[in-house]
This record gives structure tokens, sequence and C-alpha cells, in this order.
């Protein structure tokens, strides 16, 4: 680990030794480090010849800062001094620096502290092994490990930098931040001890109990638990994913929003959510995404994709129920299933999509439309059943100007395998459709009255009609029905809002 911060041990140094060269040029006068007292002084030419040792109580002074040892050697000459034991600098008021061994030099105002070493502001305390600081620049370095704490926050890395002025750190390797919300780790953090906020510029992962958040850019302010992340940027709480460009989070607040590229995962509900703008109010269980906002609700065999202009999932905790509102222009694509509506709703808990407004939903070369459509589905997204509401209407496509049609009040169509098997009419039922012999030869045209039928289907070709009440109903000729009157009233084929595939849910 040492030998990779070999180059950040060099340029720190270096930079400490020219900050301290230019301050001792630029001086008019150079400052002398001054005795204050000592309880003895000895020479020894051995060593230096201005060598002189200082024993007990030391305490000597260079410029604004005073500094504290149990012994000492002073080198007036080269106005330096190393000092041991119990060594205190007390830089300024509100900045103290302590450890075992002192290595001080006058010219570049660089201390040099080894061992236990302890520095402390009105903000946090720094310790470390090794600590490089520059009285003049007021910064100090380590680079061999350190660990800051503040009032809420333990930080740890391989290498830091401190501009004490600001109170801003650059920290570098292995950065750990610890928050008894949550424990952060980055490749390189900037972190400014009175704002108390962490910007990152590397990977940067943040995990707590409810939630993990992963960006290899950004900002967080540990103070007021506001972020925002950039740069490949994603958050799981486990069942749900979400990612995008940028992610901002109030975690008080419980707010989030993404901003383009969205990417919402549901592993629980196997749905994903794209778009370019989401956002999540976590007190009131609710996300939306807008624009260009998709829905892909994922099957083995066939997924269903479904724009609209607002995607709202929200979730009823207390009966464990999630649903999903789509509106406006909501459209979706299955190949076996097509369908559009101003609105619809999806509720998770029984697989049932809801339509509202000028509904239409294809299966096959079936339409049905209505004023409301509920269409429930089974395992593995299998169409169970469809009920039309008010106005209902199917048609299936004979050839290119013929057509069966089915209407009534209400309307519930039953499926097997995804295809229509069986209708059931309630109330105002009519019923127009070709019969066909064994050949496909075109027979006659069943027209039909009742108020309520049953209709049954095989290979999506009427097979069977069954009338309740009020029946009326023969089969005529082709050639007694004009083609105007092979039409129920408010027929309406509408084949070309169909999605053919799905792109073409972005057309309205």
């Amino acid at each position: 680990m040492k030998n990779s911060f070999l180059p950040y041990r060099f340029f720190i140094i270096f930079g400490l030794l020219i900050n301290g060269y230019l301050f001792s040029q630029n001086q008019e006068k150079e400052t002398r480090v001054e005795l204050i007292r000592a309880d003895e002084m000895r020479f020894d030419r051995s060593i230096a010849p201005d060598a002189r040792r200082l024993i007990g109580d030391v305490q000597l002074k260079h410029d604004d800062a005073i500094m504290y040892c149990d012994s000492a050697w002073q080198f007036t000459n080269d106005n330096r001094f190393n000092a041991y034991s119990n060594v205190f600098i007390q830089v300024s008021d509100s900045v103290q620096v302590s450890g075992d061994k002192l290595y001080y030099n006058g010219n570049t105002r660089i201390a040099e502290l080894h061992g236990n070493v302890k520095m402390v502001d009105n903000q946090m305390t720094l310790t470390t092994q090794h600590l490089y600081y520059n009285l003049e620049t007021n910064t100090a370095n380590y680079i061999d490990g350190g660990k800051i704490v503040d009032v809420e926050n333990t930080l740890t890395s391989v290498w830091g930098f401190y501009f004490a002025d600001e109170k801003n750190f650059f920290f570098r390797g292995n950065v750990e931040l610890f928050n008894p919300e949550y424990v952060m780790n980055s490749d390189t953090l900037r972190y400014n001890t009175m704002s108390e906020v962490a910007f990152f510029y590397g990977p940067t992962t943040i995990v707590s109990d409810d939630n993990t958040i992963f960006c290899r850019n950004g900002w967080y302010d540990t103070k007021n638990d506001i972020a925002r992340f950039s740069k490949d940027a994603w958050f799981t709480n486990g069942d749900q994913y979400l990612s995008g460009d940028s992610l901002f989070y109030d975690r008080n607040k419980g707010y989030g929003n993404a901003i383009k590229n969205v990417l919402l995962k549901d592993s629980v509900q196997q749905t994903l959510v794209t778009g370019h703008f989401a956002e999540h109010f976590e007190h009131e269980y609710f996300s939306e995404v807008t624009r260009n906002a998709v829905l892909t609700v994922i099957a083995q065999n066939d997924s269903l994709f479904l724009h609209a202009d607002t995607l709202r999932s929200i979730h009823d905790e207390e009966n464990d129920k999630r649903m999903l509102f789509a509106y406006h222009k909501a459209k979706f694509f299955r190949k076996d299933l097509q369908g559009l509506s101003d609105s619809i709703v999806y509720n998770f808990s029984d697989s049932t999509i809801y339509l509202y407004h000028n509904p239409v939903i294809w299966n096959e070369n079936h339409q049905l439309t209505a004023n409301r459509i509920e269409l429930k589905t089974a395992d593995n997204n299998r169409i169970e059943s469809i009920h039309l509401f008010d106005a209902a209407f199917i048609i299936s496509k004979e050839d290119t100007s013929a057509f069966n049609q089915i209407k009534g009040r209400k309307l519930i169509g039953y499926f097997r395998e995804n295809e229509l098997r069986r209708i059931d009419v309630f109330g105002n039922g009519e019923a127009l459709y070709y019969v066909r012999d064994e050949d496909e030869n075109l027979v006659g045209i069943n027209k039909s009255l009742s108020s309520d039928m049953n209709i049954y289907f095989e290979d999506n070709m009427v097979s069977r009609i069954v009338f309740h009440t009020n029946a009326d109903g023969d089969m005529f000729p082709p050639s007694e029905i004009p083609m105007e009157q092979r039409f129920l009233q408010h027929f309406k084929w509408i084949t070309d809002r169909r999605p053919q595939k799905k792109e073409d849910i972005f057309i309205w």
C-alpha cells in the first residue's frame, strides 16, 4: 500500500518545501526560533557546532506558534530543532497539534510530527502516526493513514490534506466515513468540517440499514442529509433499484429525484420503468416518472410495454398493495395484446389492468371497446378474463369489408391460453356475425338480439350463440343485407391506432 502512495509522498513533501522556501525568500528579515525556557541546557559539539541539548519543560517560540516538549536538540545556525516526548504545538487559538516526536524547520515553518499525532481544532480531531504541518500556509497532511472525528462523523483514509483556514480536507485511498445512519466508502473525497459537506470524485458507496447508493461523482451534506449523485449513479433498497445520470436525495424529507436515462427496477413485481425524470416521495409511498416514461412488465415468454405521459407508482404498505397509474395518452403493446386509453391503472396485487376514458384493447383479430375496461391476468401474465362496462363493443375482422360484431351494456370475455373462448353479454345484447361452412365458404349473415347471451369461439371464430331472454335472430343470405346494414350502431374500426410493435406505444 505504501508503495502505491510514493508519488503522493513526493509531491506533498515537495509542495510543502516549495511553500516554505518561497515564504522564506519573500521575508525581508528571517525570523528565528526562540528558546523561552528549559530546566537544563547543555552543548554538544560532537553532534553539531551549534547543537544544544534542552531538557525539562522545554518551551520554544517561532512567530505566533509556541511549542512544548520534555526535551529537544536545538540547532541555532540552521534555525531548527528536534523535540521529543509530550510534544505540543499551540498553532493558533483554534488549532493545537501534539505527538511523540517533532522535527521543525524555522526557515520553511514545516513541522514533521511522528507517533501518536493528534491535531485538534474547533470542528474536529485528527489522529495519525505521521503528520506534516506547514505553519505558514496553515495546512497539514498525512500519507500513512489517519482518522478524523467530528460531532457526528468518523472518517479514515490512507492519505489526507487539510486546509485549516478553510476547514477543507482532501482524502485519497480507502476513504471511509462512518455516520450513525450510514457508512460511506470512496476512492477520493473532499470534506469540509465546518459545513460537514462531503464531495466525492471516484467510486463511492453509501450503505445504510434501508438502502445502498453508488456513484462516481457527487456530494453529501452530512449535517442536513441532502445529497446529489452523478456518473453511474444508482440506488437500491433490495427489492427496488434506481439509476440515472443524476440522483438527488433528501433523507429527512424522504424525497429523491433522478434526471435523464432513469431506470427503476422492481424485482418483486418483475417490472422496469424508464424515463428521463423521476421523483420518489418516501413518506407518501409513491414514485412518479415522466418524459418518455415506459413500464415494462417482464414475462418469461412475452413482456408488456406501456407508455404514458406520467407513470405513478403507489405502495399501500398497510394492505401490502402496489398500484401503477398511467396517464395521459396511455398505450401498451404485447405480442398477443395491445391497448390504449387516456388513463390506465395496473393493480399488482391481483394482476388487473383498469382502462378509463375511451379505452381500446386488441387481441388477435378482436377489437374491444367500452366506456371502461378491466383486464384480469393470471400467472405469467396470461389473460384470464376481460370486463367491458357501458357501451361494450367487440369487433373481429372477417375480411377487408366484413366484421363480426357483438355489443351490449356489459360484456365479459373469458380466455384460455390467451385466446378468446367465450363472451357473456348482459343487457341490450346484439350480435352480427358471418356464418361459414367447413370449406370457409360464406353461408349467410346472422343478426341477433337478446337481453343476455353467451357466445362461444373456436379458432377465433364464432361457433355457437346461446340466447337467454327476449331472443330475436335469424340468418340471412348475404345478398339480402346491403353493405350499409352490416354494421351495428356505433361501429368504429380503429385498427390504424393499434400498435404493431413496442415502438408504436409512443405514437398516439
